[in-house]
């Protein structure tokens, strides 16, 4: 039996997947074992150490306050990279050189530089403003160094969706008359998104992700941040790192999921054929009942 896009497995592909999945998992089991059996020589599983985070104390002192920062941080680098990578993306494909050189130069100088520089740069800019607290800084420089890499990204991102769809559809609108900023916003973009949003999400990940390097070189008191002051206090390094690291482990696979679920949604309503029109509908549209107004006899 075979399918449209492979070769159904037959008894000996059959028998070889079984065979390499029975060998994973013995594998997987045996790598869980060895980890369990490090940790528990290195006395890292005793009670003490995991108590804490069965109290709220540890939570609400040091690790939910933290969250809010990496959430707060890493929401304000989207809304404000999303619109600036689209824009920038969309003028480095404008027909103007004017328009489409410098911000080429814009995006590729972000883009090389290391996000941490972008941070420490911001860090350094906003000390030496007397408009900017201490206190709010290091969220300042955080949001900056993010904003600056991940829009430069995210320009590339869609400036490679839009270019991925056939020419075809530029000529179209074209020859209907559509201004290129027309055939950009209704067209193009619309057919673009679903293309570009796998890629999109892994940015937005990257962004959530690369929070916690404010709080390691800028004393931002993010996630991580918060995570060693608690290990200071419980001396429980190992155990929080474990707690951290599941926390963004959730915090991604729900950003994810929600992306999959927009993806299918939009794919779904791009299979539409529109509205559905009813029997009321149907009559109203049909040239008999109208008084011939669609006929090219003469009405009486």
């Amino acid at each position: 039996m075979t399918s449209v896009l492979y070769d159904a497995p037959g008894p000996k592909a059959k028998r070889r997947n079984v065979i390499f999945s029975v060998v994973f998992f013995v594998a997987l089991a045996a790598l869980l074992w060895w980890v369990w059996q490090v940790m528990d020589e290195k006395n890292q599983l005793q009670w003490s150490l995991w108590k804490p985070f069965t109290t709220s104390n540890a939570w609400t002192t040091y690790l939910l306050p933290g969250l809010a920062n990496t959430l707060k941080a890493a929401a304000l680098a989207m809304v404000i990279a999303l619109p600036l990578g689209a824009v920038l993306g969309i003028a480095r494909l404008s027909d103007h050189r004017w328009v489409r050189v410098p911000a080429g130069v814009v995006v590729e100088f972000f883009r090389a530089i290391p996000v941490l520089l972008l941070m420490l740069f911001a860090n350094e800019l906003f000390a030496r403003s007397s408009g900017v607290s201490s206190a709010d800084r290091p969220l300042y420089a955080v949001v900056t160094g993010l904003v600056l890499y991940n829009a430069s990204v995210l320009a590339e991102i869609v400036r490679a969706g839009i270019l991925s769809l056939p020419k075809g559809q530029s000529e179209a609108a074209m020859a209907i008359g559509l201004r290129k900023s027309q055939t950009m916003s209704t067209i193009l973009l619309p057919q673009a998104v679903t293309a570009m949003l796998p890629a999109i999400v892994s940015q937005l990940v990257v962004i959530v992700k690369d929070t916690a390097l404010g709080g390691v070189m800028l004393g931002f008191t993010e996630l991580l941040n918060t995570r060693a002051t608690l290990a200071a206090n419980y001396a429980n390094v190992i155990p929080s790192f474990i707690v951290v690291a599941i926390v963004f482990i959730v915090l991604n696979f729900i950003l994810t999921s929600f992306a999959s679920w927009l993806e299918k949604r939009l794919r779904r309503s791009k299979r539409s054929t529109g509205a559905v029109l009813g029997a009321g509908d149907v009559a109203d549209l049909n040239a008999g009942e109208v008084g011939g107004s669609y006929s090219t006899g003469a009405s009486t």
